[in-house]
């Protein structure tokens, strides 16, 4: 039986934009406005607007929030201060990845763990289940939010436009309850761009006027509606894991190179504290296959799932490929043996459909902002 998508609060107005949509994780989406490489190049020369509601919150409240999520999670979310964030993992007893996640601490005994739109039923279960023993409450808040982004080298001013808060000390990883627009909103300094700008969580009710009133202050400035596919080769170019490609549950934090955001030193047990030691200490002496950056020579785009290959072996596998509107050239992430990963290794290609096509290894990401 197929149920229907969900609909985010923004839905007409991306419909009324021409958006072409697409089911996304359950959730009827914005593919693309017009031209996701001018959506892109916006984003990286001056700002798009994301509807990212499909997102799933989940808040803890309580005394023992913070014990529950340190239980819960591989991250010390103890030592996150009111009005900061953090990204952490939420990974299984064999230490596989459930998920990727951002966690904001909102006051002294709330939180709220923002999971990826495919896993939030996932992370909920995992969340209620793990913080049973603990004196807090797991709230599902997935219907509480609408979740606006506004991404790229423009957005502070656009924002400050719309608002008093302050967005000069609002550091990266960080939040504060605030209006825009005149509606109430917690204005996070986040994004999956790799472009300075601002995530704004509201009322799903608030959602069409704050839209509007971003896209009436950013017109002088270029800003467009951006799409998912734009946040795609955003996302890559910026050598940001996507859940599902890059994590897995096949994959441990430190298979992704993302061992640091294990914290042992934390008081106390954690789901897969067990096996993450022993992954770890696997990491330290022999890395099994390692994440590098792939750029093409010629025009074939990789795609996830591709072979890796080197001297006629099979030597990893595309997680993720695209066209890159920066560099003008096809680029992927992927998973290669230890030996090829070094940047400038030679005679690494991608089998494209039976053709070994060459690509250059690179460490990630492929593009920085200039601070």
């Amino acid at each position: 039986m197929s149920t229907a998508p969900r609909l985010t609060a923004l839905d007409a107005l991306h419909r009324s934009l021409g958006a072409t949509m697409t089911d996304f994780a359950g959730w009827d989406m914005p593919l693309r406005y017009a031209s996701e490489r001018d959506e892109h190049n916006a984003v990286r020369t001056k700002a798009g607007l994301f509807d990212l509601s499909h997102m799933g919150e989940i808040t803890l409240t309580g005394p023992e929030a913070v014990k529950a999520l340190d239980y819960a999670l591989v991250g010390n979310i103890s030592t996150v201060g009111v009005g900061r964030a953090r990204y952490t993992h939420i990974c299984q007893e064999d230490g596989g990845i459930l998920d990727d996640l951002i966690v904001y601490r909102l006051g002294e005994t709330e939180y709220m763990v923002v999971a990826n739109a495919s896993n939030a039923q996932v992370v909920l279960d995992a969340l209620t289940e793990r913080a049973a023993g603990f004196d807090t409450e797991v709230r599902d808040d997935r219907d509480a939010y609408a979740l606006i982004a506004v991404q790229g080298p423009e957005s502070p001013g656009i924002l400050a436009s719309l608002t008093d808060a302050d967005l000069d000390g609002l550091k990266y990883y960080a939040g504060l309850p605030g209006t825009v627009a005149g509606v109430p909103a917690l204005i996070a300094r986040t994004g999956y761009t790799g472009e300075d700008g601002f995530e704004l969580f509201v009322s799903p009710e608030h959602a069409v006027e704050l839209w509007q009133a971003l896209t009436e202050a950013g017109a002088g400035v270029g800003l467009v509606p951006a799409g998912l596919s734009c946040r795609d080769t955003l996302r890559l170019e910026a050598g940001m894991p996507l859940y599902g490609h890059e994590l897995t549950t096949g994959l441990t934090p430190f298979d992704a190179g993302l061992g640091r955001v294990v914290k042992f030193e934390k008081e106390g047990d954690f789901v897969g504290r067990a096996a993450l030691e022993a992954a770890a200490e696997q990491a330290a002496t022999k890395a099994p296959r390692k994440l590098v950056g792939l750029i093409a020579e010629g025009r074939r785009v990789p795609r996830a799932g591709f072979p890796v290959v080197a001297g006629g072996q099979v030597i990893g596998e595309v997680t993720s490929g695209a066209p890159s509107p920066t560099l003008g050239k096809p680029i992927a992430m992927a998973y290669v043996d230890a030996e090829y990963a070094a940047p400038g290794t030679s005679g690494v290609g991608v089998d494209i459909r039976g053709t070994h096509e060459p690509y250059e290894v690179v460490a990630l990401p492929f593009y920085k902002r200039q601070k």
